[in-house]
């Protein structure tokens, strides 16, 4: 460990994981100590365990990215907005935010499930599928007709006119 730690640190820093770096490395650590037995024999180890260092940063740079679009989605459901901070933005942010809370409201239940497993929960299809206990395909044609009606449903509130033309228009 003491022979690698500080060339797996510069790994993890220039693969995106930048403050975590040392959490990344030391967990990359552990799994490649518990991935020894998979070691090929012979075989360069510096690499090897750079690689592990890497996939780890790169984890750690998604998983950081989900948490902020999940950080971003709670908070605009909640109303509160990260980045308007002009009022009329804000009153717009309010309409639009209601505007599709009433419309999720009005799918029916199956549906409504698939949009949250997908976009408040931030899962992936395989995910979403799994949580459900329905098969992948289910998932998508749900979240598909979910959409569909979704987006009928904000045109109707909304006049006719979409959210992000409404949010797009009010910032020219």
């Amino acid at each position: 460990m003491r022979r690698y730690a500080a060339e797996a640190n510069r790994a993890a820093v220039v693969s995106g994981a930048g403050a975590d770096a040392e959490d990344v490395v030391q967990v990359a650590f552990v799994k490649a100590y518990q991935s020894l037995d998979r070691f090929r024999d012979g075989a360069p180890f510096r690499p090897w365990l750079l690689r592990i260092v890497v996939n780890e940063a790169r984890n750690a740079v998604r998983a950081g990215r989900r948490r902020d679009a999940a950080t971003e989605r709670a908070a605009w459901l909640d109303g509160v907005s990260t980045s308007d901070a002009d009022p009329a933005a804000a009153a717009v942010h309010a309409e639009s935010r209601s505007a599709l809370i009433a419309a999720l409201r009005q799918l029916p239940e199956a549906q409504r499930q698939v949009v949250v497993c997908r976009y408040f929960l931030d899962l992936d299809e395989r995910e979403a599928a799994t949580v459900l206990g329905w098969p992948r395909g289910t998932v998508k044609s749900r979240l598909h007709r979910a959409l569909t009606q979704l987006r009928r449903g904000l045109d109707e509130q909304l006049g006719g006119q979409d959210v992000a033309e409404r949010e797009a228009e009010h910032e020219r």
